[in-house]
């Protein structure tokens, strides 16, 4: 097949405005050069360019556009990318590099329809080095994500040095950790520092997750003292979930949460701690409740926006906290009170998001307790019409999460997060009335060569007519 000539609105997501001038285009050479303030040079070094005052490709502010919005104005003379804030600035310059090198003519006005637009991925089953997260958020970066949630403890590893407690590390991040005993690791400070300043400058948000009460082997194995009855725990390298918990009535319980969350809070400029809250079937209902009468105030006292998943909502929360739902389930009562109470939040159901459901019944990777997820149900639903009692006003945004219990390599992280990422990517930026499949899957045919030529491992999804 050959080659289809680029058009202004090849670009994923989908622009919310786009406006092509058909006998015009720009092409990028290499002596095409840019211009940017002081406050923009970040910004215009990941285009890759030489920097000149008078280049062809203009960066400039524009406050009276949103701060994530861009505009994008190509002409036979040169290029002017303006943005509300250096993010938006950011953003326009992904769309630039979705479309070049021989750049079409005309206008995109364009800016995202949530301001959380997420990708999770589990490092406590599995651990990937700080190398490998970085090449991950370069991916998603092109398609305008800008939070990265890291699972970074759970009953199979524990992720995160926390000084004053080595253990955690030693025992929870040492060999034989992870599903199978197969994903050994964990950050050190100075590594996760390093991993949030890396992010942060591709205006990713990274938001850490310390799962409690319940995902708690690892740390009862490092800390038999943190168990009921003090007695040492065995490792598990299974995948099974539901069976451990910290002890609500303890109080080295609480003196150990504080320790990990003011470290955690330390170490990340970010607004949000995500401390987990589901699957505690091994924690009784009063238990749980008085847990979190505790602990969900933590965050709050550090400065943080306390995310928990969804089975949080059970319980009265703090004005600032922000609800992640994940079920299939097509209404959620806490859920809804909590939104009508002014709570904020992240849609993530995973029959539509999660990105380790199989594709098929043929997938070598993934499970399957939600169905399978192909690139079009990914696609091919609404937010704001996923749960009642939970419309556009009470949405943060969307995430898709990639939990690590089947993964081995960064290729397994690659096939199943590509095609279906950025499907995702559309439904948290794009309008809600702007979305058309059949668009879509055209678009998203033209990165198959892409992925190729870079050797990104991906699935060649059926229902796409790849280039």
């Amino acid at each position: 097949m050959s080659e289809r000539t680029v058009q202004l609105g090849d670009v994923i997501p989908r622009p919310a405005s786009v406006r092509p001038v058909t006998d015009a285009t720009f092409p990028i050479v290499s002596g095409t050069a840019v211009s940017a303030p002081p406050d923009l040079e970040r910004v215009a070094a990941h285009l890759g360019l030489p920097r000149a005052a008078d280049g062809a490709i203009r960066l400039t502010l524009d406050r009276e556009l949103p701060a994530e919005g861009y505009r994008l104005e190509i002409t036979a003379d040169g290029v002017t990318l303006a943005g509300g804030a250096p993010a938006g600035v950011f953003w326009g310059v992904q769309t630039l590099r979705q479309l070049g090198p021989v750049l079409p003519g005309g206008v995109i006005e364009d800016h995202p329809r949530y301001p959380y637009r997420g990708v999770m991925l589990d490092l406590a089953r599995h651990f990937f080095t700080p190398d490998e997260v970085k090449a991950h958020i370069d991916l998603l970066v092109q398609f305008k994500i800008n939070h990265l949630h890291l699972h970074l403890t759970d009953d199979q590893g524990w992720r995160l040095e926390i000084p004053g407690w080595p253990r955690l590390t030693e025992v929870g991040g040492g060999p034989g950790t992870g599903v199978d005993g197969a994903g050994p690791g964990f950050l050190t400070c100075a590594e996760y520092a390093d991993l949030v300043a890396y992010a942060a400058d591709r205006f990713v948000t990274v938001v850490p997750e310390i799962d409690m009460p319940g995902h708690v082997n690892a740390v009862q194995v490092a800390y038999p003292e943190l168990t009921a009855d003090g007695q040492p725990v065995a490792p598990r390298t299974d995948a099974e979930v539901g069976y451990s918990s910290l002890v609500a009535g303890k109080e080295e319980t609480y003196a150990f949460v504080e320790a990990v969350l003011k470290t955690v809070a330390d170490l990340t400029p970010g607004p949000y701690l995500h401390i987990g809250g589901d699957e505690c079937m091994a924690t009784p209902p009063g238990d749980y409740r008085a847990f979190l009468e505790r602990v969900l105030p933590i965050p709050a006292a550090h400065g943080k926006s306390v995310i928990g998943w969804h089975e949080i909502a059970a319980v009265d929360l703090p004005e600032n906290a922000i609800v992640q739902f994940w079920r299939i389930e097509e209404s959620d009562e806490a859920v809804a009170r909590a939104a009508a109470s002014g709570r904020r939040v992240i849609v993530s159901p995973a029959d539509r998001t999660y990105l380790d459901m199989k594709y098929d019944a043929g997938s070598p990777l993934g499970l399957d307790w939600a169905g399978h997820l192909t690139v079009e149900r990914a696609y091919d639903w609404d937010p704001a019409e996923r749960l009642p009692g939970v419309g556009e006003e009470a949405i943060l945004g969307v995430e898709a999460p990639l939990w690590s219990e089947t993964l081995r390599s960064v290729d397994d992280v690659r096939y199943l997060t590509f095609p279906r990422l950025p499907a995702v990517a559309e439904v948290a930026w794009s309008p809600r009335g702007g979305r058309d499949w059949a668009s879509f899957r055209e678009r998203l045919a033209a990165f198959g060569p892409r992925w190729t030529a870079a050797g990104i491992n991906f699935h060649r999804a059926p229902e796409i007519d790849w280039h």
